[in-house]
Parts: structure tokens; C-alpha cells; sequence
């Protein structure tokens, strides 16, 4: 493979750092353009379609399954036969409802297991098949590999199952969204489907179904209502790879700048006087492990622009280092800012910043409207700290309103383990 090859399959993986500075590995945004393509292709081929999926029918037996957990084991259907009910949830990492909802699935899971209830949870995604612009309310995307990132940091303890890789049993279940829930009587009949509750906002539910059909059931009576419609983020299908393709062509074609940044410019830069959560990287041709970084940094920008972020990068060479900064930036497809410095006199730019770094080490600034620091970080930076302090810290947006809410008590919680 040739070394252009490896740098853009190095743009489309590595979304997420483990915590305790742990590397989790470049995780797959997708593969190569090509692999990519081919995927779609194949899926296409195959007739993959949400519309030839219909949602498994009442009264159907359970399908059998074989799949992956969070916990490092294979998990099959018959483990989890053997339980008055069983609730099988399809939920996802990056979806902003299934997060939402996270909370009362686990309240679910909580107040039914004494009686006899199992609850599963299982991933329908391929995160080969969810574009960057889809990931603006997550910090990983929805492989096995994150989705283990993701129930340590949230300390999710029920089972947590990968259908991803073919989506075999998806396909059987007709999962139309995440969250979709199926639940099963005791004789591994389904007696309901749908939705969890009515509404995405817990503190406007008005009907909460899933909770009437398990207690409908466990009381022996049939269940009121046994179809809802499922809400939320639409299943991610393989034949999707094909928009993941498409995003990362338009992206290799954005232009590529970069400006210098004198005294005044950093200052007002610092004071962030935009409505947005800036986050600026401050980097050098010098440093490798600035460059190493700064892929993480770009991946983030694409996932979050079209909310109140930005992206701010700044290279600490002298200007004579200005076509090596460009190239660089170019390999790298990064559209976002970009600014390098105005002088060669370092310490005084950094006077103008407020601050002092060796800079031939990564250093990075997050900061909320206004010039508040948010975050800040010299030497090796986690870039899932990064981007759950950005999360924390952004508006809602109306379609998901709770999302800042969701974001900020789980870094407080997260914190409040780590102390």
C-alpha cells in the first residue's frame, strides 16, 4: 500500500481513545475509498433494504442468534431463554435518542430483573455505514470495540450485544430504529414491539409501553397494546457504506488554507467571540505526536461542524515553514481554521495566548463562547475528553432536546469515579 493509501485510510479510522490513556486503536469510520465502495456494492447486490426487513409479527418464536458482547464472550438466544420474559432492546452508541433513552432502559433493567424479566440489548449498526456528519452528539462510533469504550464510561451492566458485522439478526427482527424493543413471553412468543415509551423528552412520556406490556405479562393478562411504532435513529444498513463513500469524496475536495496569526489575531482568537465551543490545537511540523493528533482533531471537526463547534488549528512554526505547514494540512484534507504563526518570536505569541508551552508537544485549548476555559491540555491528548467536554457544553439542538443534560452529568459522574 502506498503511503498516500495509508494516510487516507489512517483520515477514515482512529475515532476513539480509551480512558486511562489506554489506546482503544483506530477504529473504522470506514476502511479505504475502495474497500468502502465495495461493501456498498455487495450490500446493494444483496438487496439490503430497511423496506424488505418487516418487523418481526406477534406471536413469532424467538430467533436463534450467536453474537459478540461487550464482556469478551459469544452470546447465543438459548442463554437467555431461560427467564420468564426476555426484552431485547436494538440501541446504539451514536444515536442522540438511544442516549436519551439510556437512562430508562437501565431503570428497565433494574426494576424488572427480580421478577423475572432479562433484558438484552443489542447494536444493529455497522459503523462503516454511519457517516462522520451522522456522529455530532457521540465521542465513539458504533463498533464492538466502542461500544466496550462506551459501557465502561456510562457503566452499562447489562448485556450489550454486536450485530454489526452482518446484521443477520437485525434483519430477521426488521429493527427499524434505535431504540426498537421486542419482548417475549414465557413461551418465547413475541408479545410486543415497538417503542419504550411515547416520547424521547422522559418529562413528557404519557404512555409508557413497554413497562404496560411487561407488567400485562408478568400478571398473566394479555398485553394492551402489542404493536407501537419505534422511533429514532434509523437502522445504519450496510448498504449505507455508500453515503460513508460519497462524504469522504466531498471531503477530499473541501479547500485546504491556512492564515497567518499575529499577536491581535491569538488574542481575539483566545476570546472567543463567537456563539460556538472552540476547540484549538496548537501544533508543529516538529512534533510528531502534534501530527499524530491532529488526525483525531479534523475527524472531530467533520463530526460536529454542523453544530455550534468549531475547530481552530495552529501551527507554532515561523512563517518560513509556511509551505511545509500547507502541505502537511493539505495531506490531511483539513478544511478546518487553520492558522500558523505570524513571527518566529514564539514566546511572545504565546504571551498573546496567556499562555506557556514547549512547543514541539501538542497543546490544546477548549473553550466555550466567550473565552471560558473549558479544557486545556499539554503533551498526549484523549480525544474522547476532548470531544465529551464539547458535547457537555454545546446547546441543544430542538430535535433532541436533553442532550447537554445527558452529556454534562455523564462526564460529572465520570469525574466523580475518578477521583
Amino acid at each position: 500500500m502506498s503511503a498516500t493509501a495509508r494516510q487516507n485510510d489512517r483520515h477514515r479510522t482512529r475515532v476513539g481513545i480509551a480512558a486511562a490513556g489506554r489506546v482503544a486503536g483506530r477504529m473504522a469510520i470506514g476502511v479505504a475509498l475502495t474497500l468502502v465502495t465495495a461493501i456498498g456494492a455487495a450490500a446493494q447486490g444483496r438487496g439490503i433494504r430497511p423496506a424488505e426487513h418487516p418487523v418481526l409479527p406477534i406471536g413469532s418464536d424467538l430467533p436463534s442468534f450467536t453474537l459478540p458482547g461487550i464482556d469478551g464472550r459469544t452470546h447465543s438466544s438459548r442463554e437467555f431463554t431461560r427467564t420468564k420474559l426476555l426484552a431485547i432492546v436494538f440501541e446504539s452508541n451514536h444515536c442522540p435518542v438511544s442516549q436519551l433513552y439510556e437512562g430508562r432502559i437501565e431503570q428497565l433493567y433494574k426494576d424488572y430483573r427480580s421478577k423475572g424479566v432479562t433484558l438484552v440489548a443489542i447494536n444493529p449498526n455497522n459503523a462503516k455505514a454511519v457517516r462522520l456528519d451522522e456522529l455530532g452528539y457521540t465521542d465513539v462510533t458504533d463498533s464492538l470495540p466502542e461500544m466496550k469504550i462506551r459501557a465502561a464510561f456510562r457503566g452499562i451492566t447489562w448485556p450489550y450485544l454486536y450485530d454489526g458485522e452482518t446484521q443477520e439478526l437485525s434483519m430477521k427482527f426488521g429493527a427499524v430504529a434505535t431504540p426498537h424493543i421486542f419482548i417475549f413471553d414465557e413461551h418465547h412468543k413475541l408479545a410486543y414491539q415497538g417503542r419504550i415509551d411515547d416520547n424521547q423528552r422522559e418529562d413528557l412520556v404519557k404512555s409508557h409501553d413497554a413497562r404496560n406490556a411487561l407488567d400485562a405479562l408478568l400478571a398473566g393478562r394479555p398485553v394492551p397494546v402489542a404493536n407501537t411504532r419505534a422511533f429514532g435513529c434509523t437502522t445504519k444498513w450496510l448498504y449505507k457504506s455508500q453515503d460513508v463513500a460519497q462524504e469522504w469524496a466531498r471531503i477530499q475536495a473541501e479547500p485546504v488554507t491556512v492564515e497567518p496569526a499575529a499577536a491581535d489575531d491569538l488574542k481575539t482568537l483566545r476570546g472567543n467571540p463567537t456563539d460556538k465551543v472552540t476547540v484549538v490545537d496548537f501544533w508543529s511540523t516538529a512534533c510528531k505526536a502534534c501530527q499524530d493528533q491532529l488526525v483525531d482533531f479534523e475527524t472531530t471537526y467533520r463530526m460536529y461542524r454542523l453544530r455550534a463547534f468549531n475547530l481552530v488549528t495552529v501551527s507554532t512554526d515561523a512563517p518560513a515553514a509556511q509551505d511545509a505547514v500547507l502541505a502537511f494540512l493539505k495531506q490531511q484534507h483539513a478544511s478546518s481554521p487553520n492558522k500558523q504563526f505570524a513571527s518566529a518570536d514564539r514566546a511572545a505569541l504565546q504571551a498573546a495566548w496567556g499562555a506557556t508551552w514547549n512547543p514541539t508537544e501538542p497543546y490544546v485549548m477548549v473553550l466555550a463562547p466567550g473565552g471560558q476555559v473549558l479544557y486545556q491540555k499539554t503533551g498526549k491528548i484523549d480525544i474522547l475528553s476532548v470531544r465529551r467536554v464539547v458535547l457537555a457544553n454545546m446547546p441543544d439542538m430542538r430535535a433532541y432536546i436533553g442532550q447537554k443534560a445527558y452529556w454534562m452529568a455523564a462526564v460529572a459522574a465520570d469525574r466523580a469515579k475518578h477521583r
